[in-house]
């Protein structure tokens, strides 16, 4: 069972639903009469994107991308790539990347330094989890779910070798997991 596999519950699913409402209407009064472009970052921020969306009580349009620098491992490999592209343009909108963690912020940013080359109205970010701890450029979410010490999480989209996704809370996982 997924669960023997994790060490305890970081975050519930009573305190995501809590915070992804609060989000949703920061969100939707910061862009009050506009209508941003969400754009979804595959595979990890799947659940908390859908959950995102939902709380947001302003027209938004979606678009989903996918960028890893993680490959199967537990450890960021550095190089970025570009797996999956926006669909549609974003010139001249304004742009929210919905991610699902934040950790050494390698991914983000290249992600970032994409969609600003498109020129966009105005580009920020929301994350569901953030680990400045492991940060290492500047990178700073706008819209931050919660801070998380450095520990590796699963569960709520996130995974390890793609397991974990469907797990409805934030969990540690066992470091015999991925050692």
């Amino acid at each position: 069972m997924l669960l023997d596999d994790t060490d305890r519950v970081l975050i519930t699913k009573e305190q995501l639903a809590a915070r992804v409402a609060e989000l949703g209407k920061q969100i939707s009064a910061d862009y009050a009469g506009k209508t941003p472009v969400l754009v979804c970052t595959l595979k990890g921020a799947f659940t908390f994107f859908a959950d995102l969306t939902r709380a947001i009580d302003i027209p938004v349009t979606t678009d989903f991308v996918a960028a890893s620098s993680y490959g199967s491992g537990a450890v960021s490999g550095g190089s970025v790539q570009l797996r999956k592209d926006l669909d549609n343009s974003i010139l001249g909108r304004d742009v929210i990347i919905v991610e699902d963690i934040i950790d050494t912020g390698i991914t983000l940013q290249a992600l970032a330094d994409v969609m600003q080359a498109r020129k966009p109205n105005s580009l920020r970010i929301c994350c569901c989890l953030d680990k400045p701890s492991r940060r290492r450029n500047g990178l700073k979410a706008d819209y931050v779910g919660f801070e998380i010490p450095n520990e590796f999480v699963v569960g709520y989209g996130l995974d390890y070798n793609e397991l974990y996704r469907n797990l409805d809370a934030v969990y540690v996982l066992k470091h015999s997991i991925y050692e």
